[in-house]
């Protein structure tokens, strides 16, 4: 998403600045040039923020309470598994969805001023970053209309073709914002993107998070972009157990598979085991794209009360330096790294772990080093007794097991995914 659901209101587009308009534009049906182009003016210069007005409406129709909640209780109320909900022919069908990487790289950070304090003076850092990624054998790319807005994608499409890079999978994502009413937008959308990525096909096309309405709509319109040969194959992020299984079924119906869920995971937020979002997307082969696997940074073990990272992100690590098991932790966290060599970091702990969890990570990167660093987990094969070691340890931050409560969620209040993420 890659969007973290602790900081959704960043990394979905917190701004009023317009995503670029391709060169050749698309006119839905039913529209003249002029009408299409005043329409599409209109959805991108409204401040992203309104949608967290409606969401926070919508989702008090469902919700689970889980402050107060133990390991236990929310275990217990976890839904107990059920059948695939499509016929086996679709099932059959579905298992033959793209093979996705179990490592990618995410490009929020290419061309977010906003939280990530992007500015045109750092291309040349982010190519250098991506052509290390490349040599690494890095095979997944993340990126999204909103991530810029569009300058993510333009920058990802730009070293690709200069690079001359193959058999590298591109994942973007289309924002489903209240004032999009139609299957058309999401082919629209779709188009704009791989115009900006500079591509005729993209590999793994996402809705980027629910819509407060009309979501069936949007899932209409991803399979007409998969059935259009625009992309090669779907997913959604932050969706909800049950809102996966509904997708699932709607796609399966036209047979189509969904490949991925792009959800917030990391040793610390591990909800999505116990909300059942995890067991629904390994129950129907849905391969989890874990986001924010370093937890915005507070996993690499550098924040520390005397440097604490800047801007939004020093909330967090203030709450964190507080907690009196985050020391806890990250102990754990180095005796891990330490018994794979001592060149092993935390960032390589944290993301290995998450790949041993069956998913795949995609942190992101911004120059060589990140890249080489992150690329190095790939190397890690943790072992079942360090998984625990790490399991136990991040169960005892605070916080940690309750969404409302932890601290990765204090920055998102106005836009608020719940009802889809936390849904029982």
């Amino acid at each position: 998403m890659a969007a973290f659901v602790a900081t959704n209101v960043w990394k979905h587009g917190v701004q009023e600045a317009a995503i670029p308009s391709p060169a050749r534009s698309q006119v839905p049906p039913g529209q003249t040039a002029s009408t299409a182009s005043t329409a599409s003016t209109a959805s991108f210069a409204k401040p992203l923020l309104a949608l967290g007005v409606a969401a926070r409406v919508a989702t008090r129709r469902k919700k689970v309470k889980c402050n107060a909640m133990s390991r236990r209780d929310l275990l217990a109320a976890a839904p107990a598994a059920v059948a695939p909900v499509m016929p086996p022919a679709q099932a059959a069908q579905a298992t033959q969805a793209l093979q996705v990487p179990n490592f990618g790289v995410g490009a929020w950070a290419w061309g977010d001023r906003l939280f990530w304090g992007y500015n045109e003076k750092q291309d040349q850092e982010l190519r250098e970053g991506f052509d290390a990624c490349i040599k690494g054998g890095v095979k997944l790319f993340d990126t999204a209309e909103i991530y810029g807005p569009g300058r993510s994608e333009e920058l990802l499409g730009t070293f690709l073709r200069e690079s001359g890079a193959k058999d590298v999978q591109v994942a973007t994502k289309f924002a489903a914002f209240p004032w999009k009413l139609d299957r058309q937008d999401v082919v629209k959308a779709c188009k704009g993107s791989l115009e900006r990525l500079g591509m005729d096909s993209i590999d793994i096309y996402q809705i980027h998070f629910p819509s407060v309405w009309k979501n069936e709509v949007f899932w209409d319109g991803l399979g007409d972009c998969y059935e259009q040969g625009l992309v090669k194959a779907v997913g959604v992020s932050n969706y909800g157990s049950s809102a996966v299984r509904a997708i699932s079924k709607t796609l399966g119906e036209r047979g189509i598979p969904l490949t991925s869920n792009q959800i917030q995971y990391s040793l610390l937020y591990r909800y999505p085991e116990l909300n059942g979002m995890k067991e629904t997307c390994d129950e129907l082969g849905v391969k989890i794209l874990a986001y924010s696997p370093l937890a915005l940074g507070a996993l690499t073990g550098k924040w520390t009360p005397s440097t604490p990272p800047s801007g939004p992100r020093a909330a967090i690590s203030d709450k964190l330096q507080k907690d009196a098991a985050w020391p806890g932790l990250l102990d754990a966290m180095k005796d891990v790294a330490q018994q794979h060599g001592p060149e092993t970091t935390l960032s390589q702990a944290a993301i290995a772990w998450c790949i041993a969890k069956g998913t795949t990570p995609i942190p992101g990167v911004r120059n060589v080093r990140q890249a080489q660093d992150n690329i190095r987990a790939t190397q890690l094969k943790l072992s079942a007794n360090e998984v625990q070691a790490l399991d136990s340890a991040a169960a005892k931050v605070s916080g940690f097991l309750s969404p409302e409560a932890s601290p990765f969620n204090s920055l998102s209040r106005s836009m608020d995914t719940k009802q889809a993420m936390y849904e029982a």
